[in-house]
């Protein structure tokens, strides 16, 4: 009796302890991480780089006085328009060709034996090595430096979207089959949503290529726009001038991985939850 009044007594003390929640300590938003971490880029790259010759290197607060030299100019507002015309052109054709062929080669087995070793070897190839052979073709204007932005971002757009079809589980097909929908139905409305994951990694992974394309192209054909303020500064031992497109063209990349970023949650909102990452 004793014992059963003993542990009657315990069992009011856990039930009257009140719980003790534990606060869960909420994690940094990513943009804050990311200032810190530019910031002390910045700031070591100011301490440290004024002890460098300015022939051999330059720090920001020079650069940033030469970038307003460029726009109170007129000259990086001039040059990037120039560079920017054929980027646009040759990318979107990437993007516009790119995904349609990804999409027919994973989904057909025809196609994927009849194309799929062109689109490999395509995006294996050197293709800096092609650009004399389409200066003879194009010559050295406007359409030669979109064929080599459109060639640089066209084959990883259209090796993921293929890699994103083959990935797509086989029981979806096969509910669209059962429907009895045909080919162009199942790859409209199963197939693509299935893949846009992967059309959009693709599409991220073809800007950095397009944007390496795009200077590749003004140095190797009419020199103009951001490559030639690059070839003219390096020439004249100006470092700080040759920085300045050299960070705009990252910056650019940045921002339109950025926007890509934004298009993919709204397009296919479904793959943040799936992998469980919170946008910050």
């Amino acid at each position: 009796m004793r014992k059963e009044n003993m542990m009657a007594e315990i069992a009011d003390k856990n039930i009257a302890a009140p719980e003790v929640e534990t606060a869960e300590r909420r994690p940094l938003p990513r943009w804050v991480i990311t200032t810190v971490s530019v910031g002390c880029l910045v700031g070591f790259w100011e301490i440290f780089g004024r002890d460098i010759n300015p022939v051999f290197g330059s720090y920001p607060s020079a650069i940033a006085v030469a970038f307003w030299e460029l726009l109170k100019a007129g000259t990086l507002w001039k040059a990037l328009l120039e560079s920017l015309q054929p980027f646009v052109v040759g990318y979107l054709l990437a993007i516009v060709i790119g995904i349609p062929l990804g999409l027919v080669i994973g989904r057909f087995r025809t196609a994927e034996a009849a194309l799929g070793i062109y689109v490999t070897a395509g995006y294996a190839m050197p293709l800096v090595a092609l650009v004399p052979l389409l200066i003879l073709w194009l010559g050295l204007g406007f359409k030669v430096k979109v064929s080599v932005i459109f060639l640089m971002a066209l084959f990883p757009i259209c090796i993921n979207t293929w890699l994103g079809v083959i990935a797509v589980p086989k029981t979806l097909i096969e509910v669209g089959k059962s429907f009895v929908a045909p080919n162009h139905v199942i790859l409209r409305r199963i197939v693509l949503p299935a893949t846009l994951p992967y059309i959009m990694a693709g599409v991220r992974l073809a800007v950095g290529r397009a944007v390496v394309a795009m200077v590749i192209a003004e140095f190797f054909t009419t020199i103009s726009g951001l490559g030639a303020v690059i070839i003219n500064s390096a020439n004249n031992f100006d470092t700080a001038t040759m920085f300045v497109p050299i960070i705009l063209l990252m910056l650019m990349a940045i921002g339109l991985n950025s926007l890509i970023g934004y298009v993919e949650r709204k397009v296919a909102p479904w793959q943040a939850e799936i992998a469980g990452r919170e946008r910050e």
